[in-house]
């Protein structure tokens, strides 16, 4: 899988986002979560208003992973104020790593989470730092194995289930 390549995506590829956003967060979550509230949480959060204003933020970035010229996972990270808790400027956040099911484990989250760490370097974040949710536990697996500790809570909705994630930070030695 040494063919993968990461590419940072722009507006004009807003389609091909929206398609690979919609698709990885049903594969994670549908099986715990009601098909209402997926569909309402996919209507909102993937909507061409909301993805267009990420995408056209200075202070994110969005990055395709690539084989063959097919996009098999996306990474979204945001700085300073675009972050959406904590707003420090010496921290990068990383808000998605997203990947197809039939890519898991080989090794493209690890690309994707290798390039939010070099984009963090880059800024000269002190630490990096995301959510995820208490019941996603490869994730958290993931996350930690990448040394990241857990240091908070916080509460997101999907629709109207009220879910709890756990907030992670990760000290970088620049």
């Amino acid at each position: 899988m040494s063919n993968i390549d990461v590419k940072k995506i722009s507006l004009k590829e807003i389609n091909q986002l929206q398609e690979i956003s919609k698709q990885t967060f049903r594969e994670t979550f549908s099986e715990s979560n009601s098909e209402e509230n997926m569909k309402n949480y996919l209507e909102k959060a993937f909507s061409n208003e909301k993805i267009t204003t990420e995408l056209i933020n200075e202070n994110s970035e969005f990055y395709f992973a690539i084989l063959e010229n097919k996009v098999i996972g996306y990474l979204k990270i945001n700085f300073g104020e675009a972050q959406t808790e904590l707003k420090d400027s010496n921290a990068l956040e990383i808000e998605r790593i997203y990947v197809t099911k039939e890519f898991h484990g080989k090794n493209v989250g690890q690309l994707l989470y290798e390039k939010a760490i070099e984009r963090a370097r880059q800024q000269n974040s002190k630490y990096v730092w995301l959510g995820v949710w208490e019941e996603n536990k490869k994730a958290i697996r993931f996350y930690t194995k990448n040394g990241f500790i857990e240091f908070d809570k916080h509460i997101f909705k999907l629709g109207n289930d009220v879910q709890t994630d756990i907030m992670m930070k990760l000290q970088l030695n620049n």
